[in-house]
């Protein structure tokens, strides 16, 4: 499992160019799951329903990861449009993105090599002005603590950039942490250690 940050979408792009007579509507979103990214499709196609094509791909996961990948060329000749679509999504880097590149027709073709360009070149345009941010992959652990031990597990949880989420006082403190998956270890060890292993760390189930 690979627990490494990545960029995902902050915000929604349309970028829109004429192509002899021929609109092309691209807009980009954030979808993080393949159900989500189906639906962006479908909006976008209801939106349109008057155009002549919806071509899309998606990457509804890491950037990496294929098995969350999808395109239509949406009767457009095959390879012409979702897999240049696609092309441009995952040479990115960004993942939990969905593309959808709507065509109204101006009468004029444009040819296998037109079609890939215009459908390739608008998803680029569209990624140069998109705004990303990076998500962090958290997990969320059970820190069981003495009160004596709190200013220290506190000073711990800074160190990791780990957030306290929730908190129950009873004979002990019982602290709900997130933290990153990448400094997890290094957080229960440090634990572990400076609290001469007093502390009770175990993983939300």
């Amino acid at each position: 499992m690979n627990v490494s940050p990545y960029l995902i979408p902050a915000k929604s792009m349309i970028f829109e160019e004429e192509i002899k007579k021929s609109q092309f509507i691209t807009y980009l979103a954030h979808t993080p799951s393949i159900e989500a990214a189906k639906a962006f499709v479908d909006e976008i196609k209801a939106k349109h329903n008057d155009a002549r094509h919806n071509c899309w791909a998606f990457v509804a996961g890491r950037p990496e990861d294929s098995m969350k990948w999808g395109f239509s060329d949406d009767g457009e000749p095959s390879g012409t449009a979702g897999k240049p679509i696609l092309a441009q999504l995952t040479g990115s880097g960004v993942g939990e993105i969905t593309a959808v590149v709507t065509r109204y027709y101006g009468g004029i073709r444009l040819g296998t090599g037109g079609l890939v360009k215009a459908y390739g070149g608008g998803v680029q345009q569209a990624l140069k002005l998109l705004e990303s941010i990076e998500k962090k992959i958290t997990t969320q652990l059970i820190v069981e603590v003495d009160y004596s031990l709190i200013s220290l597990t506190q000073s711990i949880m800074a160190q990791y950039g780990a957030v306290e989420i929730d908190a129950t006082y009873d004979i002990s403190a019982k602290l709900t942490v997130e933290i990153e998956v990448l400094h997890e270890s290094d957080f229960i060890l440090t634990m572990t250690n400076k609290t001469g292993a007093r502390a009770l760390i175990s993983r939300m189930s």
